[in-house]
């Protein structure tokens, strides 16, 4: 079993850009764009524990600014358990993390998040 503690230096500007659109969106009061990249910083960290817990924390604050039960409901379980599912590499990969879409089902990345992803994690090893 591999552990997933630490993620790869070279996929961090990736996902750190994704948050950093998250957050201006979020300040102009654009919710459906700050939540995309939201989507995009998840499915970017998922695998490992920091990152993903992060975006989920962020997915909750949304949530209560919004003020959507479901959404603060549902993210408080994925910070629960998200991280830990990380540590030992069990995954839904591709999900997009939200309360909208099932918890444990695996989606299809995006195209430019997939090369991404196995640009980043090719070069580390």
């Amino acid at each position: 079993m591999k552990l997933y503690l630490n993620m790869p230096k070279s996929l961090y500007p990736y996902y750190k850009s994704e948050l950093v659109k998250a957050k201006e969106y979020l300040e102009k009061g654009y919710m459906q764009q700050c939540w995309h990249h939201y989507e995009r910083a998840h499915i970017l960290g998922q695998r490992w524990p920091l990152q993903h817990s992060y975006v989920h924390w962020q997915m909750l604050k949304f949530g209560f600014r919004i003020k959507s039960t479901k959404e603060v409901f549902g993210q408080i379980t994925r910070l629960v358990f998200g991280g830990v599912k990380s540590f030992v590499g069990t995954v839904p990969i591709g999900n997009t993390g939200g309360a909208n879409v099932p918890p444990l089902k695996p989606m299809e990345i995006p195209e430019d998040l997939q090369t991404i992803l196995d640009n980043t994690i090719k070069s580390e090893k």
